[in-house]
């Protein structure tokens, strides 16, 4: 018989591809035979930029490559130059870090669900998810005066303390997010629409996540355990008492479900790193990588000279290279930084997840319908945040 294969065109305006993404899709009849990603519609040019300012004025970049898990970037960013300058954080930052690394979790995980149950048209889980994605944006302000973007994270340390009465906020937030979570569930979780449309489609096996290079929830769905948190533990993670959700399934429910499930993780993670939080300096004391408290300015004349060269040339650090990978709502980021002793990177090259998750996408749907390709780009990542940098 006779077919006529057709392509169409989907993105970047199309609701599952979220304004960053083109997908061109041949189709045979009802079901997809190709699908070629194109890429570059909101390209920042962030890493080129990284290397044309001073390492501290790069944490105002960092977070603006994933507007929903921005600490994540933050963080991932900050850890890589305090390696490079071998950089004593103080434990009440670390621990601060550590509650706004999970807060940013759950706040970007909300956001995958209620958008990637509107992409397949149900909407209501949207204002439910967003209910809590406005009080974690709530929090964020508190700390730092700004809802998206933070750049909070210093090298160092923090910029400033948290105010007083947050970490009680917190933990108002954190003693009723399961019961939301169990909220959530009770929507689709059970649905038959959404189990006949999630389950058993876009399945990605563990041999195939690992050769595409996934990480975070669309490797642990698929069956392999790595979370950079157990494997390379940084900020302390070790000490934490926390799972990891896995599936050996690799399809789009076990995406859906295994965010859910990692929402409840970071929550009890938060509530131990609240019981930790102790008074004490938020920044490293050596005046060669912090600015002087503002106080010293006007007694101490060393102040006045750290605090002119800091803010007019940054510091310098030793000339070497540094990767450190963190487990952000994606999967695995890093910041690869090679420094040659100057006050500004020579190179700086981000790993994005989305950019690489992305790989995954024609595997899971060549051979489905396009209903189906909808399903699975929004349980791979229906924002795709970091996608261009």
């Amino acid at each position: 018989m006779h077919t006529e294969v057709m392509s169409l065109n989907v993105g970047p305006q199309h609701p599952s591809t979220h304004g960053v993404l083109r997908l061109v899709v041949d189709m045979d009849g009802e079901y997809v035979i190709k699908v070629t990603p194109h890429m570059g519609y909101l390209h920042t040019g962030f890493e080129k930029t990284f290397e044309h300012r001073t390492y501290q004025q790069g944490v105002t970049y960092a977070p603006r490559t994933d507007y929903l898990h921005s600490f994540g970037h933050e963080l991932a960013y900050v850890l890589g130059v305090e390696k490079l300058m071998q950089a004593e954080v103080p434990e009440r930052a670390t621990t601060v870090r550590v509650i706004l690394h999970e807060l940013g979790r759950i706040h970007s995980h909300l956001v995958f669900l209620g958008t990637a149950l509107m992409d397949l048209g149900a909407i209501t889980l949207f204002f439910y998810c967003f209910r809590e994605k406005e009080a974690v944006q709530d929090l964020f302000e508190e700390v730092c005066g700004y809802r998206m973007n933070q750049g909070y994270f210093r090298v160092g340390g923090l910029s400033r303390d948290i105010p007083d009465g947050w970490a009680e906020n917190v933990q108002k937030f954190v003693d009723t997010f399961d019961k939301h979570v169990d909220e959530y569930a009770s929507m689709f979780a059970t649905n038959p629409i959404f189990l006949d449309r999630a389950v058993g489609v876009g399945v990605i096996p563990a041999d195939v996540a690992i050769d595409l290079g996934l990480t975070g929830p669309n490797l642990r769905a698929s069956g392999v355990p790595l979370d950079h948190r157990k494997a390379n533990p940084y900020c302390g993670f070790d000490t934490y008492d926390f799972d990891v959700p896995v599936s050996d399934k690799g399809d789009s429910q076990a995406r859906f479900v295994l965010r859910l499930e990692e929402m409840r993780e970071s929550a009890k993670i938060v509530r131990q790193a609240l019981k930790r939080l102790r008074p004490g300096p938020i920044k490293d004391p050596n005046r060669k990588i912090s600015l002087p408290p503002r106080q010293e300015l006007e007694t101490s004349m060393e102040a006045v000279i750290h605090h002119f060269k800091l803010v007019t040339e940054g510091f310098h650090p030793p000339i070497g290279e540094v990767y450190v990978p963190v487990e952000t709502a994606r999967g695995e980021v890093g910041y690869y930084i090679v420094s040659d002793g100057g006050s500004m990177p020579y190179r700086v090259k981000i790993r994005a997840p989305s950019f690489v998750n992305l790989q995954a996408l024609e595997y899971a749907c060549v051979g489905g319908q396009f209903a189906d390709l909808i399903t699975v780009l929004a349980t791979i990542d229906p924002v795709l945040g970091d996608v261009d940098r």
